[in-house]
């Protein structure tokens, strides 16, 4: 059983993609992706949500990881795979 991974972003934003690449090849085949460009709600959510204005913000389950440095980090320390794999 792999972790929901649930990415806001937008179309035009290098992280975002550079994120999508990194959880891929950790071997997710599925990121729900809520884009804030298109819908402006939910950019009010995200931002409730994280606390932070920028994007990529990802959940992986429950917690948040952050944005792509973040999770780059995670992935440095060993600590993204355990978590993806829930």
């Amino acid at each position: 059983m792999s972790s929901r991974v649930l990415m806001y972003c937008t179309a035009v934003c290098p992280y975002c993609v550079r994120a999508e690449q990194l959880l891929k090849k950790r071997g997710v085949s599925e990121i729900e992706k809520v884009r804030i460009d298109l819908d402006p709600s939910q950019r009010e959510t995200m931002i409730a949500r994280t606390g932070r204005r920028t994007v990529p913000q990802i959940y992986i389950g429950e917690r948040h990881v952050g944005g792509f440095d973040d999770l780059a980090e995670l992935d440095r320390e060993g600590g993204l795979v355990p978590l993806l794999q829930g």
